[in-house]
């Protein structure tokens, strides 16, 4: 009987728990579990090539070209690979921004609570003067390798072959709260703190929205703003759309400066991850999973692109849409072949 007692007051508890836990959720976070089969736009895939940018399939997407080998070679630990270069492109991160410390709409809007360890900042009401009002978010970022857990693609070590993690809380990181001190990692900063550096943005907005953005303005978020400082703040937070931009560009930055995220495309990416401390703008996609869901139409769009249409789409419905949460697409170039003992074995040579 004893034993049926403690069982029964441990259920009890935990029922509890969870009840609580699901109030607190429904109170002050919104979000629900991605589906990768019905909620990712596998449009965004595309198009895939081989070679030397040879398209294999169309796409209504801009492709930027790369200066992989057409054919390559690859040095392992104990062989070589011989083959040639497959391009695609691959959903390989999730990321949340959220307004509550802790809150994680891709958990169903769970909220972990911690005492306050990360305040929230909120926003600040539009003043007349400015026209416009500033906001502070907080980052979450997650491992989501779609194309490794749903073998979509063939058979090939091309795939990251991570595990679902979440990676990255800025709750925990001292700098995304603090300009000062993100100095350290975007000393250029200075350079581009100037009216001309600043209206030179306009150019890489119209690039992005037409095409792909220009990399040699890389202090720019194209029609999202200036990618500086390297923190959570919104110094001109014009729609929730264009404030989820800037901060999906400068924190995929900010792993670049940070050595934790690397290079996979091109000539020096082709044979295996690379360190890039200056990103490559146009070689990432972005795709809404929350709260709305991007899967038709122009459903992934480059780093920078104008965010006015889906504005005026609703969305980001208030209260609900005021986090999001996005699928983060990267352009991969790899070295698809055989390696000297496979073609060996498949030979028949030393058996």
């Amino acid at each position: 009987m004893k034993s049926i007692g403690t069982t029964l007051l441990k259920f009890l508890l935990a029922l509890s728990f969870a009840v609580t836990l699901s109030v607190q959720a429904q109170a002050a976070c919104q979000g629900r579990f991605a589906n990768p089969v019905t909620d990712v736009c596998w449009e965004c895939l595309f198009p895939l090539t081989v070679g030397h940018n040879l398209s294999l399939t169309g796409s209504t997407f801009a492709d930027v070209k790369t200066d992989a080998d057409a054919l390559c070679a690859c040095r392992g630990e104990a062989d070589v690979t011989f083959g040639t270069n497959l391009g695609f492109w691959e959903p390989i991160r999730t990321v949340e921004i959220v307004r509550e410390p802790f809150c994680f709409p891709s958990l169903g809007g769970v909220t972990i609570s911690a005492n306050d360890f990360a305040p929230a900042h909120g926003r600040t009401p539009s003043p007349k003067k400015r026209g416009h009002r500033t906001s502070f978010y907080q980052v979450h970022w997650y491992h989501t390798p779609w194309l490794y857990l749903l073998e979509l693609l063939i058979d090939t070590h091309c795939i990251e072959q991570s595990a679902w993690d979440l990676a990255y809380m800025t709750e925990l990181d001292p700098l995304w709260d603090d300009s000062r001190a993100s100095f350290l990692l975007n000393p250029d900063v200075a350079l581009f703190s100037n009216p001309i550096a600043i209206g030179a943005c306009s150019l890489d907005c119209v690039a992005a929205s037409t095409s792909l953005p220009l990399n040699d303005l890389y202090w720019c978020a194209g029609c999202a703003g200036s990618l500086f400082p390297l923190t959570g703040w919104v110094n001109a937070h014009i729609t929730d759309e264009q404030a989820f931009s800037l901060l999906i560009q400068r924190f995929t930055l900010k792993l670049h400066r940070e050595g934790l995220l690397w290079r996979q495309w091109g000539k020096d990416g082709q044979c295996g991850p690379q360190l890039e401390f200056l990103m490559s703008k146009n070689v990432y996609r972005t795709q809404m999973l929350y709260p709305s869901r991007a899967t038709q139409g122009q459903c992934c769009r480059p780093f920078g692109a104008t965010t006015a249409i889906d504005a005026l789409g609703g969305q980001t419905p208030p209260v609900v849409g005021e986090d999001a949460v996005y699928l983060l697409w990267r352009r991969r170039d790899c070295c698809q072949g055989m390696n000297l003992s496979d073609a060996a074995q498949s030979s028949g040579v030393g058996s």
